[in-house]
């Protein structure tokens, strides 16, 4: 168990993935999918600060990094269908934390309005604050 178990930081998953991966049957990590600057550098602070992190997946929902899928071609815009599967998924794996932080990422420009319900609607969201990546402790 990570130090900080009693809270996580997550992020949203990124158009950006690793094309090789595409059509394979492969399983990766989150960090392996996804290749955009603002996911890596979220990765990156999370691992240095040993804090326990996810990415929402528009396809799979709250992704830990030690779980494995395959590359998906999922925009916001196809999940938000999906939005009940979704939220349901959120407040099930995230629901045993006392502080669940939102990290969207500096100079991210509008965030899309699945992501904004999504925090909007949970049956968390009294548990979720908004944080920059540079607040990650």
């Amino acid at each position: 168990m990570l130090p900080n178990q009693a809270k996580v930081y997550f992020t949203f998953c990124s158009a950006k993935k690793d094309d090789s991966l595409r059509g394979s049957s492969e399983e990766v990590p989150p960090e392996v999918l996804y290749t955009s600057q603002r996911v890596r550098s979220f990765v990156s602070t999370c691992k240095r600060k040993s804090v326990r992190w996810a990415i929402f997946s528009d396809e799979y929902g709250i992704w830990f990094p030690e779980v494995k899928h395959r590359w998906y071609d999922t925009s916001p815009d196809d999940a938000v269908g999906r939005f009940r599967e979704l939220l349901a998924d959120f407040d099930q794996k995230l629901k045993d934390f006392d502080q669940i932080c939102f990290c969207p990422g500096v100079g991210t420009g509008r965030i899309h309005h699945l992501y904004k319900r999504l925090i909007r609607e949970s049956s968390l969201k009294d548990k979720i604050s908004t944080r920059y990546f540079m607040d990650i402790v």
